[in-house]
């Protein structure tokens, strides 16, 4: 194979998928073929995420692109050090090494000159020789370096098997100096530990170290990689049979083979298998079409937990089922006609509130305009004059913030009520239950099972649980479906508001959500209410065009007619990530319109995107350690490119990442319908064309429009919101919380 040498003077492209890239390297050897006018060679290839300054030593072949001339194909590199005082300089100047930035990097060459790796190597403590290096920052550079080395070795490992990186320096900060026994020993470890390494990863570098395919870890690992992926779509299990066809499609492997498996890992108690009625299980879970297992009983239906979210399901139902039934309770004392003060309160809103007061668990329904929030306001004056203690709540941030300002009472999430801490966990709990006599949880369409189990363990035996939410809207982000599996389940009273007052049936917004959940098209043009003008339809046949139209009614036409900030007060739904009109192509044109490249604006690529100074971004998983919670939104104030840090502003709190924290953050000029749940915007735009007919449902579109303060901006075209309006019969989450509350 032919060689080449030399210095990455600048990254054209890099494909995070699959890494292939392409390079421009200053060779060493100045009559290396192939240089353009600036002395530069094409170098592609499969290569890992590297930076510009890193000096390689390549192998491969030389061909001639009928485009682009002659290039150097590559089929091995190694990441070398440079040796003369100009190379080693550009090397630390390219910010590789967290700590040294380019102007440091000169200072440090110029101290030390062609000895300066040996000495950064081996004599650390000689970096206090260089001006303004003190000793914070020289422990600094010693452990980055140290770090590099260490990802070095790791990255030689495993560059073959597509590891970028950025997922190589996660596994290094995972396992340390065991980095390369752990993944030679167990590959599967990486899908179990590491956020960003899926099961598809590790099985390729498992099987690229030849490991069988129907190796008894590999079995088991995609069995529980199927849960997991149950999980994160919702479900709380799956019935037993489709557990089998899932990983046998994943796993190409036999029926017979996974079956053995399912019971090893059932033995070893990290699956949990439970038999449903099965008349329950096939209303529940028909639309999925999995045959049931021949081998079950005619009358019961297998399904697989995997191990804590059994449990979990199994104690929330037992502890829901004890607190509404629990008497006397705190407010038992309270006479039964205390409620009555407000002469503004409709019948529906107060047997809400009186229903609250005398119930140990009920809840509250309806949708925007019927009241909800004025109803928790008259529940609140009700218990402040009894003189009884309460605690309002929510599961994110965002409806926190709008429950106080709402009640101008203190209000926080629900993992801060319970006191989390990253390193104990909740402190109230079942043997320090809270000191409350009732719990509001707003927004409780958005609880989770997990979540709702951590709440309900907390709360004193005999105290008042009341969910309040919109049952109409999306099921939560996380899994399980609880409002709506309590509400079926008729184990506590619910109480529906239906009115719409006449300050909200103004808004065009809320006229139309309620015609949208009654299964009728919305009204963009009403002669009659010529006031209501905060609902638009822009139509488009074609995600390029609906595309092209969010752009545009985002950029220009929304700032221009109606003064609203476009970055801070117009917020993008989208009802899928991929297409021309999805989130994902939707952030890369808006963030070029709202943000673009510019000399004057820091920006840095990780994890195969673009950030970039003044982005909103998101945080998509619960960082505990941080304060910060999947779907927070956020500004990117700056990009330290010497310590390697993006600090991003949170409302009115900088949170520092460092750059292999940075796959917790996306862009988020647009965002899915389901991130958006719990917040709401002064103005929602949403593309909406029949090529994303796989995600049109009734429930998706109401709780986009749902999330609109002021301004609603539909893209698209009657057809497909005709079908979005029609499509009542959202996917089934698996979950028997409902059967259990029931038994």
């Amino acid at each position: 194979m032919d060689t080449l040498s030399g210095s990455i003077e600048r990254i054209t492209f890099y494909n995070p998928e699959n890494g292939y890239s392409v390079l421009r390297v200053l060779p060493d050897n100045r009559r290396t073929p192939g240089k353009n006018r600036a002395g530069l060679v094409t170098v592609v290839g499969n290569l890992p995420e590297l930076s510009e300054g890193v000096h390689l030593k390549l192998s491969g072949k030389w061909v001639k692109n009928p485009t682009y001339g002659k290039q150097f194909q590559v089929e091995k590199y190694e990441q070398t050090q440079p040796t003369t005082s100009t190379g080693i300089q550009r090397y630390l100047g390219s910010r590789l090494i967290k700590g040294i930035g380019p102007r440091l990097a000169e200072r440090i060459v110029q101290q030390f000159g062609s000895q300066t790796l040996e000495v950064i190597e081996n004599q650390p403590e000689r970096l206090r020789e260089v001006p303004d290096i003190g000793p914070k920052r020289a422990r600094m550079i010693a452990k980055a370096w140290e770090t590099q080395a260490q990802v070095k070795e790791i990255m030689l490992f495993l560059h073959s098997y597509g590891v970028s990186t950025s997922l190589a320096v996660k596994i290094n900060k995972q396992y340390g100096d065991q980095a390369m026994q752990i993944v030679g020993s167990d590959p599967y470890r990486l899908a179990r530990d590491i956020h960003g390494v899926g099961f598809k990863t590790a099985d390729r570098i498992a099987q690229a170290m030849g490991l069988p395919a129907d190796h008894p870890s590999r079995l088991e690992a995609g069995i529980v990689y199927t849960l997991n992926q149950a999980i994160d779509q919702g479900h709380l299990f799956l019935p037993y049979q489709g557990l089998v066809n899932t990983a046998e499609n994943l796993l190409s492997v036999a029926a017979e083979q996974i079956k053995p498996a399912i019971k090893r890992l059932t033995t070893e108690d990290i699956i949990c298998q439970d038999k449903l009625p099965l008349s329950y299980s096939l209303e529940k879970i028909h639309s999925h079409s999995e045959s049931l297992d021949p081998m079950d009983e005619h009358d019961m239906h297998r399904v697989c937990y995997l191990k804590p979210l059994y449990h979990t399901e199994v104690g929330l139902a037992k502890q829901l089922s004890a607190l509404a039934k629990a008497w006397p309770t705190r407010l038992s004392d309270l006479p039964p006609a205390f409620v009555g003060m407000d002469s503004n309160l409709s019948s529906e809103q107060l047997d809400a509130v009186r229903t609250a007061l005398s119930s140990p668990v009920s809840v509250l329904t309806g949708g925007p305009g019927t009241g909800k929030t004025t109803a928790i306001k008259a529940l609140i004056a009700a218990l402040e004059s009894g003189r009884k203690t309460y605690a309002l709540t929510s599961p994110t941030g965002r409806a926190a913030k709008r429950l106080a300002q709402a009640t101008d009472r203190q209000a926080s999430t629900i993992h801060r009520l319970l006191g989390y801490s990253l390193a104990e966990g909740f402190e109230y709990n079942s043997d320090k239950p809270l000191l409350v006599d009732l719990v509001v949880v707003d927004e409780a369409s958005m609880l989770d099972l997990s979540l709702a189990q951590q709440l309900v363990k907390a709360l004193p035996q005999d105290a008042h649980l009341l969910l309040v939410g919109d049952v109409d809207q999306l099921p939560p982000v996380g899994a399980g479906d609880v409002l709506r599996d309590l509400i079926n389940s008729q184990l506590v009273p619910v109480t529906r508001l239906n009115t719409v007052f006449r300050q909200a049936s103004h808004s065009q917004i809320i006229t139309n959500a309620h015609l949208i959940r009654k299964g009728n098209m919305p009204e963009f043009i009403s002669p009659s209410h010529t006031q209501m003008r905060d609902f638009f339809l822009f139509p488009s046949n074609t995600p390029e065009e609906a595309a092209s139209w969010v752009v545009d009614v985002v950029c220009q036409r929304i700032p221009q007619k109606f003064g609203f900030r476009p970055l801070e007060e117009v917020q993008v739904l989208a009802p899928m990530y991929r297409s021309s009109a999805g989130v994902n192509s939707l952030n890369e044109q808006l963030q070029s319109s709202l943000n673009p490249a510019s000399a004057v604006r820091i920006e840095h690529r990780l994890f195969g995107s673009t950030f970039r100074v003044g982005d909103k971004l998101m945080q998509i998983q619960n960082n505990y350690d941080k304060n910060v919670f999947n779907g927070d939104l956020g500004y990117l104030r700056n990009i330290d490119t010497t310590d390697q840090q993006l600090l991003i502003e949170f409302d009115d709190r900088l949170v520092s990442y460092d750059w292999s924290e940075a796959d917790q953050l996306v862009l988020a000029y647009a965002i899915s319908v389901h991130k958006s749940q719990g917040s709401e915007f002064p103005v929602v735009v949403m593309p909406l064309v029949t090529q994303h007919y796989m995600m049109l449902q009734r429930n998706l579109l109401y709780t986009a429009i749902t999330r609109a303060q002021k301004l609603c901006v539909l893209v698209g075209n009657r057809r497909a919101i005709g079908i979005a309006v029609g499509n009542d019969r959202p996917a089934q989450r698996y979950s028997a919380l409902e059967w259990r509350l029931k038994h």
